[in-house]
């Protein structure tokens, strides 16, 4: 067993680091769209101020893009260093999707970069068109790699135990790529990425025209920001319900957490909770407010399907405990012997090992042998309460990463709005809303990662491997000089981001992208002219 404390520091440095780094993706990911939505209408129009767009807000983007990456590089190897085990268990088959991303990122997305910001007097205007489009096709690409290995973390689809290596085996490469939870969480994640680039363009266009600068190139940026923002931020709400209904489907203590449901929701007046301080210790709520009517066609799609709630999904639980027991001490024996008996046993079982390895922490000596019948009750006790997640920290996360986006939706729709109708600088409310909004979105992205991930809690792979066995075996004063200095050098990060980001924004379209004025060319005094000075050699 490893140290709990070892476990939650690399839980805590793993999550900062994600954090961190999750607050330039969603930028990189909306802004590369909309560079290529803004040049495109440069190439059709052949108007020089939506090159000006495209050049000013393509500078900010390379800003977020330089820095996204180098907080990126660091967390895959986390993954080596501090989750060995995990890795071990895993490695095969998680291995693939990060090595096709760094391959996307490092060779495809770089490269094409490189030729967006160098390629302008190089290449025709539809060669470099198509060059910033595949720089939008390789960061969502990039994007699409990651959240398959996240996929698979959150649903093992593609992947069967081998008991002889006792290691997770490629089953299907394409029932990995194409898992409904792992597309169904890219393009979800993507478009709020987008959501979040249009707010960016939208809010520093609106901070512009307050300001009464560069009030066409503003006023047209705000326009394209608010529209691709509006369309993003309902097809956000539109692809994060059939995300939670796959969480209905794969993942229901995520799902019962999320709702804070601790008793089963039993046909179509189940109320949806508004408001609730959930109670993990005592399992119920504080306080609650709900909605009738409203639970079951919302995440059900129909009004007869019975949710189960936190304390039937821990009964459930107690019974794959028992199962999952017998699947380890089979392994056990397995391993030992090879004997071919205690491969079937482990066969019948396997589906529910990981709920044996969950039951270890609460065996005497983490030996699942030792647990006597009057020991039993406890230990599947502990065990199904331990594979519900912080209901507490599920519930509000969920809740505030949905308020913000309904709180978007207002914010674009007024914005494209009163765009459209060329009397935008005649609300100066709704500017300022969209000004201040511009770290909302990739705020309520941040909740999101938190939802998902605190969700898939107690199990790094749900199901199979818990959380507080996947940890290396560091010691605490490693973890703790390790912590800080990754919290050191990603603040510094952070610090470079928001300085070059003010400094850029507050300097203006104008000023990025005016041509230079050509040096004076010296003339040659010409003989007999004033200025020409006759040499003794000439």
């Amino acid at each position: 067993m490893i140290d709990p404390t070892v476990v939650n520091l690399s839980r805590l440095q793993f999550a900062l680091t994600a954090l961190y780094h999750f607050q330039f993706v969603p930028l990189t990911l909306g802004l590369s769209f909309i560079l290529a939505a803004m040049e495109t209408v440069y190439v059709i129009t052949g108007k020089p101020i939506y090159k000006d767009m495209t050049l000013f807000w393509g500078k900010l983007f390379g800003i977020n893009f330089a820095i996204g990456v180098a907080t990126g590089l660091t967390m895959e190897f986390e993954f080596g260093t501090n989750w060995s085990m995990y890795s071990h268990f895993v490695g095969d088959v998680f291995g693939t999707p990060l090595a096709i991303e760094g391959l996307m990122a490092f060779f495809m997305e770089s490269t094409f970069v490189g030729l967006m910001f160098f390629g302008w007097d190089r290449l025709s205007r539809p060669a470099h068109l198509a060059v910033t489009y595949l720089v939008a096709l390789a960061s969502n690409l990039s994007a699409l790699w990651i959240l398959i290995a996240n996929g698979f973390m959150q649903d093992p689809a593609g992947a069967r135990f081998d008991p002889v290596t006792m290691r997770m085996q490629f089953k299907s490469f394409g029932a990995l790529v194409f898992s409904p939870d792992a597309q169904a969480k890219f393009v979800h994640t993507s478009i709020a990425g987008y959501v979040s680039g249009a707010m960016f363009v939208m809010g520093i266009s609106a901070y512009y025209l307050l300001r009464k600068q560069h009030r066409e190139f503003a006023a047209r940026s705000f326009r394209i920001a608010a529209l691709f923002g509006l369309v993003s931020t309902l097809a956000v709400v539109t692809l994060g319900d059939a995300l939670g209904r796959m969480d209905d489907l794969v993942q229901p203590a995520k799902l019962a957490a999320m709702e804070g449901l601790w008793h089963s929701a039993r046909g179509p007046s189940a109320p949806w909770k508004l408001f609730a301080l959930p109670d993990d210790e005592k399992q119920r709520d504080a306080a609650s407010i709900g909605i009738p009517y409203v639970l079951t066609p919302l995440v059900a799609h129909e009004w007869k399907t019975t949710i189960p709630g936190i304390y039937a999904l821990e009964r459930a639980a107690k019974a794959r405990t028992v199962s999952g027991i017998k699947a380890i001490i089979a392994l056990k024996s397995f391993g030992a012997s090879h004997d071919p008996a205690a491969l079937a046993a482990f066969r019948k079982h396997e589906n529910d090992m990981g709920y044996g390895f969950l039951a270890q922490r609460y065996a005497p000596d983490q030996d699942l042998s030792a647990i006597t019948p009057a020991l039993l009750p406890a230990v599947l006790a502990k065990t199904a309460r331990a594979s519900i997640p912080n209901v507490f920290v599920e519930f509000w996360s969920f809740r505030i990463m949905v308020g913000l986006g309904v709180a978007f939706i207002v914010v674009f729709a007024f914005g494209a709005y009163y765009s459209l109708k060329n009397e935008l600088e005649k609300h100066p409310l709704v500017m300022k809303a969209a000004m201040l909004a511009i770290p909302l979105p990739i705020l309520a992205c941040e909740f999101g990662w938190v939802t998902a991930e605190n969700g898939r809690q107690p199990w790094t792979v749900y199901g199979w491997l818990p959380t507080f066995q996947s940890a290396s075996s560091h010691g605490i004063g490693y973890m703790i000089f390790s912590l800080a200095g990754f919290v050191l050098l990603y603040s510094l990060f952070i610090a470079a981001e928001l300085y070059l980001m003010f400094k850029y924004a507050r300097l203006g379209p104008g000023e990025h992208t005016a041509q230079p004025k050509p040096l004076p060319v010296p003339v040659r005094p010409v003989f007999g002219q004033p200025g020409y000075a006759h040499k003794p050699w000439q």
